[in-house]
């Protein structure tokens, strides 16, 4: 077979899965062609395969040249540096079908083949059952697809990494779009928590889309994202109010005293099935109005009341401040305006007596701040959650049920939710706490037909490193550990998609099945792809720095084998919010898709007015809106 065009050389050594092979001087050397297609030999990626009898053992190429040559024989050998190592992968029997595995190893003096297309097709191209999803194509040989199982990708978990400008969005919502497939997966379920913005343009018709302060628009319409603060559980609430920082413990258990009464008297007149008065806790999603709660604490921690009359209780006996027209300013419950208090005097020869209501709490500093926080329009979402807003005896008028509905039980098979006009302060409490209704909704539920072991959901998680990163230790991270570590079993997949996965929660990474590594050019990331692969391929991972944009090393348990695949991208009007600015362009401005960049002579009256009026409003979307009300 010595003058096969697939030949090259011979196996020279053998160690575990590692073996070394000498390139003959008889083989054909540089580039061969087979079946008229041309191929180059020693390409780093590429595959072999070491015929055995009716076996055929498969191998990726991870070194080339003197690198490969073994360490005894780097003084004195007689191939100089016509050396290459091969890691083996699986192997094929009888008909061709690749299977990951070997049952036998290769010894001294066997003959290695170059890979064909053909050859290629029988290891990835063999399966076309529903249970593969198609992301793309592989490098190298596009007529062959790129297939991922759908059930390892999604309930294995799975990790999208790359550098900035690798491709990554635009990868993320081509393989969303292959999930989307209606016609294939009529019942698929995504949710996108989409920390910039960037994924309404690509996948707005196949998505609802949920946003904080929404406007719509001809291109697609949102919807008001609402989270109500009565679905937090304790610990939640307190870090999205008050932040938790309580100086005395007996402030805390108080504060949660007044929290569970209030959902009792809620549970109480507004009767919910599943639950009574009884099992209510402090983290029950029950309605109740934080705005009252907030009242009554405020008033009776600042209150002051007329000491000189005794005959009233204090509370109708508070020393209110008059306004010009001698009407007390009681404040106002609704839109968190405090009441005003009279000071203390204690004058003697001042018939009128004012001293304070004494309150056993020290949370001045605490009320303050959420009284603050529900007269701030940016907590809106959080505060006055539409159709979810508790009135003052905890009524709504829509519950749980229907957000859940919204979210994740639509019609359509995506749903994001913007988070981009979250409040940095505690956007990572806002990430945990939506992860941690999810988990908990379907924990429960696992069972029914709308529950996750029979309606399975994907969490994309964009821009993880922000929300879980080791430095952090907050919610997010915490029950993003746990949907790893226990997500599967009720049918809760989650893709973590980052450009820096060095910083990302090692707990996290080392659960997901399934790598999609774009390019990476920190070397500490592409230490954080090679240490979860599991095989010994440092030559695939090595090529991380080059590739090109769209293309991806595939790696895990969703792939038969390790594979670079160019990854389908979707039109250039359906891709993400996330494309680079054009500096320059040779393209005249009526040709270009950006009419500005520095090659662009700049306007005579720059319109700052704008400028300012958009800054101020922290919504990038009115300028279009106020362009369509004049036409």
């Amino acid at each position: 077979m010595i003058s096969s065009s697939t030949y090259l050389g011979t196996v020279q050594d053998v160690k575990g899965t590692t073996v070394r092979l000498v390139l003959e001087n008889e083989a054909l050397s540089g580039t061969t062609l087979i079946n008229g297609q041309g191929y180059r030999i020693g390409q780093i990626g590429t595959f072999v395969k070491i015929p055995i009898g009716f076996i055929q053992l498969y191998g990726i190429v991870s070194q080339v040249g003197a690198s490969a040559v073994p360490e005894n024989q780097v003084e004195n050998q007689p191939y100089g540096n016509r050396w290459m190592t091969i890691q083996l992968i699986g192997e094929g029997q009888g008909g061709g079908k690749f299977q990951r595995g070997i049952s036998q190893y290769p010894t001294i003096s066997d003959e290695v083949h170059l890979v064909s297309e053909e050859d290629l097709k029988k290891i990835y191209g063999e399966n076309q059952e529903d249970f593969f999803v198609k992301i793309g194509s592989i490098a190298g040989a596009e007529s062959i697809p790129a297939l991922l199982d759908i059930n390892k990708l999604i309930t294995r978990h799975c990790a999208i990494v790359g550098s900035t400008g690798s491709g990554k969005s635009t990868t993320v919502a081509g393989i969303l779009n292959a999930l989307s497939n209606k016609e294939k997966y009529p019942s698929s379920r995504i949710l996108v928590l989409d920390i910039h913005g960037e994924y309404p343009q690509a996948l707005h018709e196949r998505a609802n889309i949920y946003r904080i302060g929404a406007e719509k628009t001809s291109q697609y319409e949102e919807k008001e994202l609402h989270i109500p603060f009565w679905a937090l559980n304790f610990e939640e609430l307190m870090q999205v109010t008050i932040q938790d920082n309580f100086s005395r413990e007996q402030d805390r258990s108080a504060v949660l005293e007044r929290i569970l009464d209030l959902k009792r008297e809620s549970i109480h007149k507004y009767p919910k099935i599943g639950i009574n008065i009884d099992t209510v806790s402090e983290d029950s999603p029950i309605p109740f109005n934080i705005n009252k709660f907030w009242y009554d604490l405020y008033s009776e921690v600042f209150a002051t009341y007329y000491s000189d009359n005794g005959k009233k209780p204090i509370q109708e006996n508070w020393a209110y401040e008059k306004d010009e027209d001698g009407n007390e300013l009681k404040g106002d419950i609704d839109r968190a305006i405090p009441p005003k208090f009279k000071p203390v005097k204690s004058v003697r020869d001042d018939p009128e007596k004012i001293n304070y209501v004494q309150s056993p709490l020290n949370i001045r500093s605490q009320l303050e701040a959420l009284g603050s926080k529900l007269r701030i329009p940016r907590y809106n979402f959080l505060f006055r959650p539409g159709k979810w807003d508790p009135d003052h005896e905890g009524k709504v008028g829509k519950d749980l049920n229907h957000l859940m509905k919204e979210w994740i039980g639509d019609q359509k098979p995506i749903t994001i939710l913007d988070l981009s006009g979250v409040p940095s302060e505690i956007l990572n409490t806002i990430v945990g706490v939506l992860l941690r209704i999810i988990y908990d909704a379907l924990f429960w539920t696992r069972n029914l037909s709308q529950g996750g072991r029979h309606r399975p959901l994907l969490v994309v998680m964009e821009e993880a490193h922000n929300y879980l990163n080791d430095d952090f230790k907050g919610l997010a991270s915490t029950i993003v550990q746990r949907i790893a570590k226990e997500g599967r079993k009720y049918g809760i997949g989650a893709m973590i998609v980052s450009q820096r996965p060095s910083e990302i929660n090692s707990t996290i990474l080392s659960q997901c099945g399934t790598f999609i590594s774009l390019r990476l050019a920190n070397q500490i990331d592409r230490g954080q792809v090679s240490s979860v692969v599991s095989d010994n391929l440092d030559g695939l991972t090595d090529m991380l720095p080059i590739l090109r944009t769209g293309e991806a090393i595939v790696l895990g348990e969703s792939v038969k084998l390790p594979m670079r695949a160019l990854i389908n991208a979707p039109e250039k009007n359906k891709r993400p919010d996330s494309q680079d600015p054009i500096v320059f362009d040779l393209v005249s401005p009526e040709d270009s898709m950006n009419p500005g960049g520095w090659g662009v002579k700049m306007e005579e009256n720059p319109n700052y007015e704008e400028f300012i009026q958009v800054w101020r409003s922290q919504n990038p979307k009115l300028l279009i809106k106020k362009e369509e009300e004049n036409e």
